[in-house]
Formats: structure tokens, sequence, C-alpha cells
């Protein structure tokens, strides 16, 4: 159990891949902060599927857009486990498909905010406990190639993720390794709500490994990065997408 012992938070952790990120550092021994904002039910199932192994999970509502809300959730975790070691900044979201021409100041922010500031925020709150340990950003293949139709603001935010990503790894380094993801087209609620089913086949058929991906692919890579598998990574942002695109 790599990470018995540790302490992690998963922004976002209520659903899909950030319920697949808490289930499995959990798997790996860590005490387990599942924040969400509205997807209450499926955070406190994944308590139970925490506790199915041993594992220790708490589930906390909070909006990471707000101090208020970052405070609750890293102060619960010092609270509860003494130490923040692992954090995986998985908040974020396309909110809707507009084209920039369309669009309103207010939705441009809060994509903006939805995706960068939230991770801004957590991260700097985290920084004031962790000594040493990684953080696991959740960017996208948006971020390398511009996002689909309508999704300017998220593909932006999600590039401005992997630059902080960079940036972060040199300002934190030796004691903190900070390391990025950029999933391609994964089956979750997000492309369930986002994405037409025939846009979904048609990029399975153009994908050398033919399907989708799954969450758990994602969890794969987050528990790699925050273990010490990974001791000479940092500053990267992997491409995990089934060959869709190649960087």
């Amino acid at each position: 159990m790599m990470l018995k012992g540790k302490t992690a938070i998963v922004t976002g952790g209520g659903r899909d891949i950030g319920r697949a990120c808490a289930v499995e550092l959990a798997r790996l021994g860590a005490n387990v902060i599942i924040n969400y904002f509205s997807s209450a039910a499926s955070a406190h199932d994944t308590i139970g599927e925490v506790a199915k192994f041993g594992g220790q999970a708490i589930a906390v509502q909070a909006d990471l857009n707000t101090q208020e809300g970052v405070d609750k959730v890293v102060n619960l975790a010092v609270k509860e486990f003494g130490s923040i070691d692992v954090l995986v900044n998985n908040t974020g979201g396309l909110v809707a498909r507009q084209k920039i021409t369309e669009m309103s100041l207010e939705h441009w922010n809060t994509v903006m905010d939805l995706n960068l500031t939230s991770m801004f925020l957590m991260t700097r709150a985290c920084l004031s406990h962790m000594k040493t340990g990684t953080i696991v950003n959740i960017a996208s293949q948006a971020g390398r190639d511009g996002g689909g139709p309508g999704a300017v603001p998220y593909a932006t935010s999600k590039g401005a993720v992997m630059a902080m990503t960079r940036g972060l790894a040199k300002e934190l380094g030796p004691e903190i390794r900070v390391n990025g993801i950029c999933p391609g087209m994964i089956d979750t609620d997000f492309h369930n709500v986002h994405t037409k089913d025939e846009v979904r086949r048609n990029v399975e058929a153009a994908t050398p490994l033919k399907r989708q991906g799954v969450p758990q692919d994602i969890a794969n890579l987050v528990a790699f990065l925050a273990t010490d598998q990974s001791g000479f990574m940092t500053g990267t942002n992997i491409d995990i997408n089934g060959g869709t695109l190649f960087s």
C-alpha cells in the first residue's frame, strides 16, 4: 500500500473521474477527502466503495470558486488526518458550448473560474500544509488541440492548467512534484451532456484503440503520479487518449 498513512484531497470527487481517483488512492492506502459540489449521493456512495477494503474517506460539499469553500475542504483534511500529501485538482467543466461571437463575459469568467481559479485557490491553500508530496492536475486534450465546437473558454482554461503545472513544478521542487494529465474522450457525464452520440462513435472509430476511455484509465495514471513510482517526473502533461492525438 504505497500511500499508507498519506492524506489525499480529490476535488470534484463525487462522480466519474474524480470518484475513480478517490477509490484508487484509497485502495493504495491513502486517507481521502472527497470534495463535491452537487453530487452528494454519488460522493457518499464512494465512501462505501472505499470502506469495502478498509479505507477511510470523508465527503465534503464545497464551492471551490470561493475561499470559504476551499478553506472548508483543506481545514477538514488537516483536522481529521493531520496533513495533506496528495492533491488531485479535478474540478472543472465545459458548462455549455457557445461560439465566441455569442458568448457573454459572464460565461467566459464562469468557465475560467471553474477550471482555473479553483485550482489556484486549492493549490495555494494546500501548500501551507504540504512539506512534501504530489499534485496532479486534470487538464484535457482540449488544452492541446483547442477542443470541439463551442469550447474555446474550456480549451483555453485547460491550456492554462498545463502551463500552471509546469510553473508550479519549477517553483515547488524538489519537495513537491507537480504533473498534469490530458484526457481525451472519456465515457463520463461530461460527454453525456455536451457531446452527441454520433460524434462519440466517430471518435471511437478514428482512435487506434477503438474505444473511449473510462474513468479507471485516468485513475490508474493519477495513482502512478501520486506515488514514488513516478519519482523522477515533474512538470509533465501526459496524454491519455487511446492514440487520438500524439504530442
